[in-house]
């Protein structure tokens, strides 16, 4: 990767079914990351087609009935005008943007993210771990790709993947420099502090153990979809390869707001090259166990 990196992190306040309010939305604070020299930006967890709450308070099945019905209407292909319109955002701001969606593949839905530059679509990743309370929504992804950019190597992981080690690990075996960690999510309190104390830990060992740069966001604002609502807190961080929080989170509670960092090279470096550098030290031939059902 080249040194240094400018990079923003976006708590966007996007909303269940509007997805042409959402792109303009993402349009105005990828310029203004622009602005202030970032290369690439970092939008939450299902911020291009809104987030699915999932708490509903009246009859479970008739709220599952619609909500299913209505997240494939809203759910979008991977060729589609989605991917389209955030490359003519890119090509607009000069920048990567990272931002996610609800695919349809014709079958099933996927929670997917993408990373969309100029040319177009450069990579895409699809949530690999279900928490519980998204599993009638969505399946999950299969192995993450690592990409090449002119910024680096990287990788996604998506909100609950953080917390199983396997999700990045398999970006790092990869030689991810940079992974990108969205979110949508409303651990108690439901502030940005109580998100940042919740995804603090996960995300420092996930960085140090891997020695790559971390960069995430979460949701903020409320969501209402098919007749259930949910908030989010907003949230953010960026992380170094060493596992020390570079940088936090400027915003306020449930408001959408922006992070910018610099990832500097000479941190990848020198953590990669510390003799207390765990993943020099990996045995695979050791691990076969850990694949077994």
């Amino acid at each position: 990767m080249p040194e240094p990196i400018r990079v923003a992190a976006v708590a966007l306040d996007a909303k269940s079914g509007r997805t042409d309010e959402n792109i303009e939305k993402i349009a105005k604070w990828c310029a203004r990351a622009a602005g202030k020299g970032a290369k690439l930006v970092l939008f939450p967890e299902l911020s291009v087609t809104g987030f699915i709450p999932n708490h509903p308070t009246g009859d479970h099945a008739a709220w599952l009935r619609e909500a299913l019905r209505e997240s494939r209407r809203g759910a979008e292909r991977l060729d589609g005008q989605v991917v389209r319109r955030l490359q003519q955002v890119s090509a607009d701001t000069g920048v990567l943007i990272a931002a996610g969606m609800l695919e349809d593949t014709g079958t099933v839905l996927h929670n997917m993210h993408v990373l969309v530059g100029p040319e177009g679509l450069l990579g895409a990743w699809r949530k690999m771990h279900v928490p519980m309370f998204e599993m009638q929504m969505y399946n999950g992804g299969g192995i993450p790709p690592v990409v090449e950019t002119p910024l680096g190597r990287v990788g996604v992981t998506i909100c609950f993947d953080a917390f199983l080690p396997e999700s990045t690990r398999l970006l790092a075996i990869e030689h991810a420099e940079i992974v990108l960690f969205p979110f949508a999510a409303d651990p108690p309190p439901v502030t940005p502090e109580g998100w940042a104390a919740w995804a603090s830990p996960v995300l420092r060992a996930r960085c140090s153990e891997n020695a790559i740069f971390g960069v995430a966001c979460n949701y903020a604002g409320e969501v209402g979809f098919a007749g259930a609502t949910q908030r989010f807190p907003g949230g953010g961080m960026v992380v170094g390869p060493s596992g020390d929080v570079l940088a936090g989170w400027p915003g306020g509670d449930g408001e959408p707001a922006m992070l910018v960092a610099e990832l500097d090279r000479e941190l990848l470096i020198a953590a990669r090259n510390s003799p207390e550098y765990g993943f020099r030290f990996r045995r695979p031939e050791l691990y076969a166990p850990l694949s077994r059902v």
